[in-house]
Order: structure tokens, then C-alpha cells, then sequence
């Protein structure tokens, strides 16, 4: 059974003045998002800002999470990183303060072999009894997890059950599915790919346009599931303009400042990542705007 189908969202982290990670705030997002129907929550992946986050915050993030949220829907934590001991630290604790799942990102910087990346994720997956979404992203970690590796891993390693696919390549995802013979919960990993990637088998998205308009995003799953794809790939074009604002600089800077544009007041972002430049955020401004979001 997948840990969910829907629209998981990949929640942001949010801090007071001080940078000091925003407990109350958290709280906060937390339940906007269970109130207006999001599937899942994700917590300290890249829009969370876990790699800026020291090991202590990174996990008490989850465990704050977890208490949180209380099983009314499933927590999955980011437990990645470029260390496999490190990840199996991370993933082991996170089982400890009851997580439903961990998403694993590919070792960043390393830049692994197949053969590397296979080793990694078996290695963390016997360590940790919990079901693992692998996850994707060259464009920031500059390694590309191949079908024929996924699929390996899918075959024999019992709780890798799960992909975010964010690397864009439509092919390479059909090419994916084709060889698991649709024996992988596919989620997209990319918000203005939702529609295309449920259409070769996925099962939802794990998404940074929930952070800001979490009902609408599960409604584009909810109703291609449903078999009303017309409504769900109007839905998703409606939308394009509005991703497209979201990802003109690097995530998380513009959702943290669309966030606090609609009054969330999620704080700032820790460095190296710096305030979202003017221009880019007139471009998010209109963009909100013409989807009817109210800006303070």
C-alpha cells in the first residue's frame, strides 16, 4: 500500500528574526495544511531547508512533526544526504520519533556511480524498517538516478516502494515505469509536470505550490485519480504562470516570500540563499495576483 496518494506537501521551515527555526509557526502551517486537504506532509527537504539545518533542528523538526500532525495524515522526512552513515542516522532517528515514510534525495556533490547509488540506498534501507521514497532531482544534486538502477532497487530491496521524479525527462520517467512495470508509486517531483507524470501510472505529487495553495493542488491529483482528467489538466495549466513565479529563483526564496506575502510570516532564509530579487518578486506578485490570492 503507498504511504499516500494525493498531494504531499513539501513544507517550508519557518524561522523567527533570529533565524531560530519557528516552532509555533510550524504548528501553525502544519495545520492550514491538514484544514484544506493536503495528503501528506514532507518534512526538511529542499524547500524546508534541511541543508542549512544543524542535525539537532533537522530532527527535532520531524519529531515536532510527527507529535504534531498525530496520524491524521502520514509524515514523511527527508532523511538524505551525501554521507550513507549520515543518512542512516537521520533515517533511524527519524523511525524512533514515528515517522510514516522518509524520502531520500541522491547524494549530492559526490556525484556517485549506479553502482554507488545502489549501495547507498540498500545500505540505509536495511537499517531502517519504514517505506522510502527515493527522490530525484539532478538539476541540484548533479546526479541522475537511472531507470535500470531504480528498478533494481525496487526489485530487491522490499521497502524502497516510491520515487519523486523531479528530473523533467518525461522519457526517462515512461522508461522507469516501463521497466518496474508500474511496481513504484510515482510522484512528481516538478509542480507544472503533475498531470504528465500521472499520466504514465504516478499516484500524486510532492509539491512546493501546496505551501501556498494546498487544496488546489490536491484537487489536479484528486481528479485525474477520480478519472476527470479534463478538469485536472485545466487545473494544472491554470496554474502554470503561478509555478513558473514560484521557481524564477532558486526554491525555497520565492515560496518563503509568497508565503509571507499572504501573511504566513514564515521569517527569512539562512544563507547562502539571500531575498528574493525585486523584479522576480513583481513577476510572483502579479502571478498571485491574477489567481485571486490576497496579498497584505
Amino acid at each position: 500500500m503507498a504511504i499516500f496518494k494525493g498531494a504531499g506537501v513539501a513544507i517550508v521551515t519557518p524561522f523567527k528574526e533570529n533565524l531560530e527555526v519557528n516552532y509555533d509557526k510550524l504548528g501553525e502551517l502544519l495545520e492550514y495544511q491538514i484544514e484544506n486537504g493536503t495528503d501528506s506532509i514532507v518534512i526538511c527537504g529542499t524547500t524546508g531547508e534541511a541543508s542549512t539545518l544543524t542535525h539537532e533542528e533537522h530532527l527535532e523538526c520531524i519529531r515536532f512533526t510527527v507529535e504534531k500532525v498525530n496520524k491524521r495524515i502520514p509524515v514523511i522526512a527527508g532523511t538524505g544526504s551525501n554521507s550513507t552513515d549520515t543518512a542512516i542516522y537521520l533515517s533511524t532517528e527519524a523511525r524512533k520519533y514515528g515517522a510514516d515514510g522518509l524520502l531520500l534525495v541522491t547524494p549530492y556533490y559526490n556525484k556517485a556511480t549506479q553502482r554507488g547509488l545502489k549501495e547507498h540506498f540498500t545500505d540505509i534501507a536495511k537499517e531502517v524498517d519504514l517505506p522510502i521514497i527515493l527522490y530525484n532531482v539532478p538539476g541540484r544534486t548533479g546526479c541522475n538516478l537511472l531507470p535500470g538502477t531504480v528498478a533494481s532497487l525496487v526489485k530487491e530491496v522490499d521497502n524502497i516502494v516510491g520515487i519523486k521524479e523531479a528530473s523533467g525527462n518525461i522519457s526517462q520517467v515512461a522508461s522507469l515505469m516501463h521497466l518496474t512495470q508500474g511496481d513504484i508509486d510515482l510522484y512528481s517531483g516538478n509542480d507544472d509536470q503533475i498531470v504528465p507524470l500521472l499520466s504514465l501510472g504516478g499516484i500524486g505529487v510532492i509539491s512546493v505550490l501546496s505551501n501556498i495553495i494546498p487544496k488546489e493542488t490536491h484537487d489536479i491529483v484528486a481528479n485525474f485519480l477520480e478519472g476527470n482528467v479534463t478538469l485536472s489538466r485545466e487545473q494544472q495549466l491554470k496554474y502554470i504562470p503561478l509555478i513558473d513565479a514560484l521557481f524564477c529563483e532558486v526554491n525555497p526564496i520565492p515560496v518563503k516570500k509568497a508565503m509571507n506575502l499572504l501573511g504566513f510570516e514564515v521569517g527569512g532564509l539562512r544563507k547562502p540563499l539571500t531575498e528574493m530579487e525585486p523584479e522576480n518578486t513583481q513577476k510572483l506578485v502579479k502571478a498571485m495576483q491574477e489567481n485571486g490570492l490576497k496579498l497584505i
